[in-house]
């Protein structure tokens, strides 16, 4: 997985800002797109090709590897059968991000995170 940032994260923790990366990931896996900030999709993108590539591989340790961080069985059998197969011959650049412009509230740059 990605390496952790020294310096400010995105949570509180290094174990935290893997689990809005997890919980990030399982959302994008589930709904195929995310509306999200800029920081927090750019930081999702290596996290879920990463995920997507181990599942094209299909095999019991791949899903056991990839339940370490998604711990929804649900949703790993929802990328292994459906997500994972159509981009199997892909080499790569599975998401793409859109930038939508400043957050209403408080100017936090926006984005939406999506499968291509």
């Amino acid at each position: 997985m990605p390496r952790p940032r020294k310096g400010p994260r995105l949570g509180n923790s290094p174990h935290h800002e893997k689990k809005i990366l997890a919980n990030l990931t399982t959302s994008l896996i589930v709904e195929g797109k995310v509306e999200t900030t800029l920081a927090k999709a750019k930081a999702v993108r290596p996290f879920a090709e990463k995920i997507i590539t181990k599942a094209g591989n299909g095999d019991l340790h791949a899903r056991r590897v990839v339940l370490r961080t998604i711990t929804d069985n649900e949703v790993v059998t929802k990328l292994f059968d459906e997500v994972a197969p159509e981009y199997v011959d892909r080499p790569g650049g599975y998401t793409r991000i859109t930038k939508l412009g400043p957050r209403r509230g408080d100017g936090a740059e926006m984005a939406v995170i999506e499968l291509v």
